[in-house]
């Protein structure tokens, strides 16, 4: 009597294994983020709440990419720090911002690199929120959608190859896509955050990118982690404006959100394994408790199970360098 279980023959060796496996991740599919600084070129600092991640200078900002890109980097995407901020973060649009002479230093040295640009106000305005801010101390959302066009228009002509919104302003991609178009940038994709929570994850982010809010929250503007539904009218919303990729953010803890809008939208799927889950980790990988480069793996095919086609991770360079993808 034949005493295998169903599929016990198919698991019996690694070979089967990976034959009959359900989901992949490949390099192709992972963006590394990067945190570059104005300052001083050769600046480098280590992230205290991000173990492994720099604040980095153009200069060193380009050995690290370099490094990478020989490891099999595909795609990153770029966080800037100014050094002067201002109520209206006049530098995220300025033709000569640090975003701006990053791309072109990036796409000049690897012009097949493929560069995201986040567009948002929120690292270069003095009082740390998306968009401008009333005397009252609220969000302005129709006065913001202008300067975030015009800082797309800017990531857009130093040669970014997608613009990122991740401010979560009611109406942006309809402006960036009608400022894109109108100066020829017809073909340059839109990957709106399109599903972006209020979460308590992103605190080391805010140390990493100097973005903490002066005062308030962004609750105002970002979604409440106990909806799923609105995630689904957010994300049908930039479809309907002209979003070419959609976001989920976080990743891990909105696995269930991955799905929902993988299984509701035609276009390509993207998580943001952000700040706070690489930052646990890490912690525990540094106290022994975990083994961190299982887990980080087994986190990012999680994401690919739940249906994300892209996925943002820190993990991304160090992986490749560690030739685990």
């Amino acid at each position: 009597m034949n005493t295998f279980h169903r599929g016990r023959r198919l698991r019996s060796s690694r070979a089967l294994r990976e034959l009959v496996r359900e989901s992949r991740l490949n390099r192709d599919d992972l963006i590394q983020p990067y945190f570059v600084v104005e300052s001083d070129p050769d600046f480098r600092k280590p992230i205290a709440s991000m173990p492994g991640q720099f604040q980095l200078g153009l200069n060193q900002l380009m050995e690290e990419v370099g490094g990478a890109v020989d490891a099999g980097l595909k795609s990153l995407i770029l966080f800037g720090i100014p050094v002067q901020k201002d109520p209206a973060g006049s530098q995220a649009y300025d033709e000569n911002g640090i975003v701006q002479q990053a791309i072109r230093r990036i796409k000049d040295r690897w012009p097949e690199l493929i560069v995201v640009a986040d567009t948002c106000l929120c690292e270069y305005t003095s009082h740390g929120h998306c968009g401008l801010v009333s005397p009252e101390g609220e969000v302005r959302n129709d006065p913001t959608l202008a300067l975030l066009a015009r800082t797309a228009l800017a990531q857009a002509r130093a040669g970014a190859d997608i613009i990122a919104p991740s401010d979560m302003m009611d109406g942006r991609v309809a402006a960036i896509r009608e400022a894109l178009d109108e100066e020829g940038f017809l073909h340059t994709p839109i990957m709106s955050y399109a599903v972006k929570y209020s979460s308590a994850f992103y605190g080391p982010f805010r140390d990493a990118a100097e973005s903490a809010p002066k005062f308030g929250d962004r609750k105002t503007y970002q979604m409440d982690p106990a909806n799923w539904r609105e995630g689904l009218r957010e994300a049908a919303a930039d479809v309907e404006e002209g979003a070419d990729i959609l976001m989920v953010k976080p990743g891990l803890p909105y696995l269930d959100v991955i799905r929902l809008i993988r299984d509701n939208f035609d276009l390509p799927v993207a998580a943001y394994q952000v700040s706070g889950e690489y930052s646990q980790i890490k912690a525990a990988a540094q106290l022994g408790w975990i083994d961190e480069t299982a887990v980080a793996l087994e986190s990012l095919i999680a994401f690919k199970r739940a249906g994300a086609d892209l996925i943002l991770s820190y993990f991304t360079q160090d992986l490749l360098k560690a030739g685990h993808v």
